[in-house]
C-alpha cells in the first residue's frame, strides 16, 4: 500500500517540484527524496496522504531551489530552464501546459523560493490558501500575501499568449525555413523590431553569453549558427564525431511548438519563440547537453 499510494500521487509531486525548481532532473531527486521520507512513516497513521506528500515534496523543493540559487549564479551565461517534453504530470498534461511554458518559468526565476512555491500551489494547482498554509506551515494571512505579491509579479512580466497553437506552429515552421534559407528578410520579417534573444549553452555549448537584441542583429546571429560555417562551431564546441547528421524539426516542448536539432537521434538545441501580435519577440535558445536529456530521439518527441 505504502508504493501503490506514492506512486498515484508521483505525476502530481513531479508537477509540483519541476514547476519550483525549472530543472526535470532537480525536480527528480527530489520526488525520490519524498520517496524515501514516506517509505519510513507508517501510512496508516497519514490522514491525507496526497496532502503529507505534497507538503514533503513542496519543503523540499524550496530547500533545494535555495541551494541551487547559489550554483546559478556562477552560471557560464544566461540560466534558462531544463526543457521538457510533454508534462512532468501527464495525467494532467493539458490542463496544465500553460504552467509549464519555457516563458513562466523564467519570470518564475525571478521570485523568491517562497513566492514561486505559492504561486505554483496556487495558480498551477488550484490548492486554495489554507492548504497552502498548511503545507508552508504558515499562517493563511502571510501566505495571501505571498500569493499575491507573486500573481502581481508575474502578471506584469509574463509575455502574452496572443496566439493559437496553430498560428504558432506556422510562425515556428516559417522562422525554421528562413534560417534554413539563409533568408535574412524572410526572417526579420517574422521578428519584432525589439525582439531579443536569450542563449543557455552552460560553457559547454556555444551559445551567446549575452542578450542579443534588435531584429538585425537576432537574424543575423541565427542566420550566422545556421550556416555550414556556425554548424560546424557549433558541433566542435560539443565535441561531437565528423560525419554525424543533423536533423531539425518541431516538437511540443514544454506545452508548446519548439524547434528541436538533433545529431544522430540525440537532441543538441532547443529553441523556444515567444509571439504576440503575429510577431516573435523573444528567443530562447538552450544548448547545454546537460539539458537534453529530457528531449528524447526524434520519433519519441513527435517531430515533423
Amino acid at each position: 500500500m505504502t508504493i501503490e499510494v506514492f506512486t498515484a500521487h508521483r505525476s502530481l509531486l513531479a508537477g509540483v517540484a519541476y514547476r519550483i525548481l525549472g530543472s526535470a532532473a532537480d525536480a527528480e531527486d527530489v520526488v525520490q527524496e519524498a520517496w524515501l521520507r514516506w517509505a519510513e512513516v507508517d501510512a496508516a497513521s497519514v490522514a491525507d496522504p496526497k496532502a503529507y506528500l505534497v507538503r514533503v515534496t513542496t519543503n523540499l523543493a524550496i530547500d533545494r531551489l535555495r541551494r541551487v540559487r547559489a550554483r546559478r549564479e556562477a552560471y557560464v551565461g544566461p540560466w534558462l530552464p531544463e526543457p521538457i517534453i510533454g508534462a512532468p504530470d501527464s495525467g494532467d498534461a493539458a490542463e496544465h501546459a500553460d504552467s509549464i511554458e519555457l516563458a513562466l518559468l523564467v519570470v518564475l526565476e525571478t521570485l523568491s523560493p517562497l513566492e514561486r512555491a505559492v504561486f505554483v500551489l496556487r495558480e498551477a494547482f488550484g490548492f486554495s490558501h489554507g492548504e497552502i498554509a498548511e503545507i508552508l506551515g504558515r499562517g493563511e494571512p502571510a501566505v495571501r500575501q505571498l500569493a499575491r505579491r507573486a500573481r502581481d509579479h508575474v502578471r506584469e512580466r509574463r509575455p502574452r499568449f496572443d496566439v493559437d497553437r496553430r498560428e504558432r506552429r506556422t510562425i515556428t515552421e516559417r522562422f525554421i525555413a528562413a534560417c534554413t534559407e539563409g533568408d535574412i528578410e524572410g526572417l526579420t520579417a517574422l521578428l519584432a523590431a525589439d525582439v531579443r534573444m536569450v542563449g543557455d549553452g552552460g560553457g559547454k555549448a556555444r551559445a551567446p553569453l549575452r542578450e542579443v537584441t534588435g531584429a538585425m542583429r537576432v537574424a543575423r546571429f541565427l542566420l550566422a549558427i545556421a550556416s555550414a560555417e556556425g554548424r560546424k562551431r557549433f558541433l566542435a564546441s560539443i565535441g561531437a564525431s565528423p560525419g554525424e547528421r543533423m536533423e531539425v524539426g518541431i516538437a511540443e516542448v514544454n506545452g508548446g511548438p519548439a524547434i528541436v536539432a538533433w545529431l544522430d537521434g540525440r537532441p543538441v538545441t532547443v529553441i523556444s519563440l515567444v509571439i504576440n501580435d503575429g510577431l516573435v519577440d523573444t528567443v530562447y535558445l538552450i544548448a547545454n547537453p546537460d539539458k537534453m536529456s529530457r528531449i528524447g530521439a526524434p520519433d519519441a518527441s513527435g517531430s515533423a
